[in-house]
């Protein structure tokens, strides 16, 4: 599997035959809203920093053909049709790739503010490693992760949550997400706290715009 990161939480997953692109917010790049030839586009919740009302149209009508999917909440606020409802423990097909919702519930950012809906995936084909993006939360933590899109800071979070997920996840190689909220001078003391006690020893410190591949 190939990810590439396109900013904060969007990120891209190709298999062997499909491209399948998640969370692409207000704070990814351009790049994210230009690409092409996407089987799927999968948003986890309705905050802007994981779907961008303004320059989602764009990147839609540049791929007519993908399957457009989100938790009921987002996919119900949509104005451009064919959204599917993703929800816990659902799996839709893409060709040979399974997207398997996880969860149901953002994290608590305040008990002031209500709790939106959030269902994060994890993305698996055969002969490909599985890839776990939780959207905003640390709450589930699906078992046989190979591979952790890791939020590393936000309002609704703290080092030591953070590191607890990871220890509960328990994947064989993580890379961080949602840290646009970091200053690049402060990056290292979230970053180390994670490898230093989150017991994954393939963490690959992704930039905002940055690819790796994973074996399966």
């Amino acid at each position: 599997m190939r990810i590439t990161r396109f900013g904060h939480s969007a990120v891209l997953a190709e298999t062997s035959d499909k491209r399948i692109l998640i969370d692409p917010g207000t704070f990814s790049s351009d790049d994210a809203f230009a690409l092409s030839d996407l089987a799927a586009v999968i948003v986890t919740h309705q905050h802007p920093d994981h779907i961008d009302a303004n320059r989602l149209p764009r990147l839609l009508e540049a791929n007519p053909d993908a399957v457009l999917l989100a938790d009921p909440q987002t996919a119900g606020m949509q104005e451009a049709g064919g959204w599917l409802e993703n929800s816990d423990g659902k799996e839709t097909r893409v060709g040979e790739v399974s997207v398997r919702g996880v969860g149901s519930t953002h994290a608590e950012i305040t008990p002031q503010l209500p709790r939106v809906g959030n269902v994060g995936v994890v993305v698996s084909a055969p002969g490909e490693p599985s890839l776990f993006h939780p959207g905003d939360t640390y709450e589930y933590a699906p078992g046989g992760v190979d591979v952790l899109a890791l939020p590393l800071s936000a309002p609704w979070a703290k080092v030591s949550e953070t590191i607890d997920f990871l220890q509960r996840v328990s994947p064989r190689m993580m890379f961080p997400i949602h840290d646009r909220t970091i200053s690049d001078v402060a990056y290292p003391l979230y970053w180390e706290h994670c490898t230093n006690f989150g017991g994954v020893e393939d963490a690959r410190r992704l930039g905002q715009a940055e690819s790796t591949e994973v074996e399966p």
